[in-house]
C-alpha cells in the first residue's frame, strides 16, 4: 500500500482511525474525514512517524457539499484515489414503536447514504487506478437484535450494496469488499447515548455473547481493512468478512 491515497471517513475514533493509521504506517498518503476535530489532530500526531501521511479532512458527510468537497480535494491535492473506506457511521436505538422518523433518516443518512454517495463520486477514480472500497458494515447486518431497528436495517443494506457493486465494477477491476465486526471498544454506543455504567456493563456481557469470550478491538478490525485493501485480496470481491469473536454463528441470549 505504499503510495496509495486513500480515504478513510470515520477517522476521527474507533475502526475508521485505527484504519487510517494503519494505513498511515504502511506509507500510504491517507485523507482522513471526520466530524471531530480534536481526534483528527491526535490521530495526525499518531501518524507523525508513518511512512506515509495521515491529512486531517473536517467534514460532515450528512451534507452533500461536504461531501464532494473531499473527493475535490483529495484530487486537487493527491491528484489519484486508490481506496475509499467507508466507517463513518451512528448507532441509535429504537423500535419500530419507538423509533423517530428524525433517527431514522439520521442513521440512513450517515450509515447508508453517504456511503452510497461518496462511492458513486470515487468509483470513476477509482476505475483508473484498479483501486477497490472497503465497507464497514457489522454483524447487526447479518443478525437481528432489538431495538436497534434503523442500525440493523442500514447494516444490512450495506452489506446488498457491497454485493451488488463488487458485480458492477468488477469487469472495470475495482473490488469491493465489507468487515462486519462484533461488538468492538469504540465509542459508538456512547455516542448513541448508553451512559459509561450501561456500557462497561454492555462489554461485561459481551465476554458472553462472543464465543471467543471478549468485544473486539478498532485494531482487530483495520487489519482486516488493510488486507481487503491490499494486492493480497486481488481475487476477493463482493464478500462480507464476520470479524465479531464468534457473535453471528450463536442464537440470541
Amino acid at each position: 500500500m505504499h503510495g496509495k491515497v486513500v480515504i478513510v471517513t470515520g477517522a476521527s475514533s474507533g475502526i475508521g482511525g485505527a484504519a487510517a493509521e494503519l494505513f498511515a504506517r504502511n506509507g500510504s498518503t491517507v485523507v482522513a474525514v471526520g466530524r471531530n476535530e480534536k481526534g483528527l489532530a491526535e490521530a495526525r500526531s499518531r501518524a507523525k512517524s508513518s511512512a506515509g501521511t495521515l491529512v486531517p479532512h473536517l467534514a460532515d458527510l450528512a451534507e452533500m457539499s461536504q461531501l464532494e468537497r473531499v473527493v475535490s480535494e483529495t484530487l486537487d491535492h493527491h491528484e489519484r484515489i486508490d481506496v475509499l473506506v467507508n466507517s463513518a457511521g451512528v448507532l441509535k436505538g429504537g423500535s419500530l414503536e419507538k423509533m423517530t422518523l428524525d433517527e431514522w433518516d439520521k442513521t440512513m443518512n450517515i450509515n447508508l447514504r453517504s456511503v452510497v454517495a461518496l462511492s458513486q463520486k470515487c468509483s470513476p477514480h477509482l476505475v483508473k487506478t484498479k483501486g477497490n472500497i472497503v465497507n464497514v458494515s457489522s454483524v447487526a447486518g447479518t443478525r437481528a437484535f432489538p431495538n436497534l431497528l434503523a442500525y440493523c436495517v442500514s447494516k444490512a443494506a450495506i452489506d446488498q450494496f457491497t454485493r451488488c457493486t463488487a458485480l458492477e465494477l468488477a469487469t472495470k477491476g475495482v473490488r469491493v469488499n465489507a468487515v462486519n465486526p462484533g461488538v468492538v471498544i469504540t465509542n459508538l454506543h456512547k455516542r448513541g447515548g448508553m451512559e459509561e455504567k450501561a456500557y462497561e456493563e454492555f462489554l461485561e456481557h459481551s465476554k458472553v455473547t462472543h464465543p471467543i469470550g471478549r468485544p473486539g478491538t478498532p485494531e482487530e478490525v483495520a487489519e482486516l481493512i488493510y488486507f481487503l485493501a491490499s494486492d493480497k485480496a486481488s481475487w476477493i470481491t463482493g464478500a462480507t468478512y464476520a470479524i465479531d469473536g464468534g457473535r453471528g454463528e450463536t442464537c440470541a441470549r
